[in-house]
């Protein structure tokens, strides 16, 4: 802003000596400066970015998240039935698009690979005049299209990432995540983990080997270790290894009593249900019942484990059985265009497209340090996870977690989820100083 009031005091200058500038110069200079960012629209319509896993062992997800940003889209264009623009605590939004700009997208597949994602970010930035990139399911992805839409000046809106290096020592002024993360999971699962399945616990981990299942393994070994239990191993498998029984066959040898499982996607789908093959749930050790833990769960997951979920213990972002009028809205909006019920991948994309959307109303512009000062201490209702705050310092949201299990008696192919407890958000927040990272500047015109 101090370039635009040191271009104003030069434009004064010129117009008292000449008589001509002094009419309408703010117009003009709001239009210059618009003009030294990325892909400010012009026209009468606006680009939004999809980059979800279209293909690799996150897709899934990625189709649900698609989903998700078309009916956004749909809603923000005044199609529909509005979803959350009629619970949403913001009234900024009106359903005509975006400062009255049609909403237009497109989209781009990941494939669950950090240099993918990079290239397709990269593609609707420059050929494609993309305004904001939001989406991916994978941490890895999640970072390094992070950083590219910061060197670019390009908001991002994450879409799921779990990993605590996101909003962590990885965070960006340029990049803003929804979704909850390693820590608050840990911080929410452990307590029920000690009250359900004891204190005198050995646990051994296999973890997907990068940034989001180290952090979810040292999240959830923290938490569990300082409520006593001890940690036999921790094992790192490769993403979309397929066959898990290398990893497995080990756990049966270790004197571990729980086996966690740090995986997501089909991943997890793959290593739970081979060991519950291995015959892991029916066995005893150390006199105890031998379980298994998932931190991380999605009902799309447990639609693909199927039976071996039940009664499993876990972390969500959101499920839709939630009764709240928020979280009912969207289900129906979403099952009227579908045919079925969201996902947690799902209501986080939809909401994040909101927030973006509502955060340009509210600045009054596209120029990303208005958007970014907009988004930053915002807090919100009405999205589905009650009152939630966007910090500042490293724009990560803080609102209740969900602790689910696998559901015993499941009433529909899609009751597969049940919540134990709704874990108040003060209970998740932690000082953002513990994740170190620095945000970087917001004023990047690079395109």
């Amino acid at each position: 802003m101090s370039k635009i009031a040191l271009t104003r005091r030069n434009l004064l200058k010129a117009g008292a000596a000449s008589g001509v500038a002094l009419a309408a110069p703010m117009s003009f200079v709001r239009g210059a400066y618009a003009e030294e960012f990325c892909n400010m629209p012009t026209g009468s319509t606006v680009t939004l970015g999809f980059n979800v896993p279209q293909s690799g062992p996150y897709a899934d997800e990625g189709a649900d998240e698609l989903r998700a940003y078309q009916l956004a889209v749909k809603h923000l264009n005044g199609e529909g039935d509005g979803g959350m623009l009629n619970t949403f605590s913001s009234k900024a939004l009106k359903g005509n698009g975006i400062l009255g700009k049609k909403v237009e997208y497109v989209t781009g597949d990941t494939q669950t690979k950090s240099d993918a994602a990079r290239a397709s970010a990269k593609r609707m930035i420059e050929k494609d005049g993309a305004i904001m990139i939001t989406g991916g399911s994978s941490s890895g992805v999640a970072v390094a299209v992070q950083g590219l839409c910061q060197e670019n000046g390009i908001i991002f809106m994450a879409g799921l990432t779990h990993s605590n290096d996101t909003t962590g020592k990885d965070k960006k002024r340029f990049g803003f995540r929804h979704f909850f993360n390693a820590y608050m999971s840990g911080q929410a699962l452990g307590p029920i983990l000690a009250e359900q399945l004891g204190k005198d616990r050995t646990a051994y981990h296999l973890t997907a080997d990068y940034t989001w299942g180290w952090t979810q393994e040292e999240s959830i070994k923290n938490a569990t270790e300082n409520l006593g239990w001890n940690t036999a191993n921790a094992v790192r498998t490769p993403l979309g290894a397929g066959d898990f029984s290398q990893y497995l066959t080990p756990v049966l040898n270790s004197g571990a009593d729980v086996l966690i499982l740090n995986h997501y996607g089909k991943d997890m789908v793959n290593s739970l249900t081979q060991a519950v093959q291995f015959g892991m749930r029916e066995k005893q050790v150390n006199g105890k019942n031998f379980e298994i833990v998932v931190p991380l769960f999605s009902r799309l997951m447990a639609q693909g484990a199927g039976e071996n979920i039940k009664g499993i213990l876990g972390t969500t972002n959101w499920n839709w059985s939630l009764q709240d009028d928020a979280s009912q809205a969207f289900v129906k909006s979403f099952g009227q265009e579908y045919g079925f019920p969201p996902s947690q991948a799902a209501q986080t994309c939809y909401v994040q497209t909101l927030l973006y959307a509502d955060a340009c109303e509210r600045a009054g512009a596209f120029t990303p340090p208005q958007v970014i000062e907009a988004l930053e201490g915002f807090e919100f209702d009405g999205m589905g996870n009650g009152p939630t705050l966007y910090r500042a310092a490293d724009h990560q949201c803080f609102k209740d977690v969900l602790v689910v299990k696998g559901n015993e008696n499941p009433t529909s192919q899609f009751d597969l989820l049940e919540v134990v407890k709704i874990v108040p958000r003060d209970q998740v927040t932690y000082d953002p100083a513990i994740f170190g990272g620095e945000l970087g500047p917001a004023d990047v015109k690079k395109c």
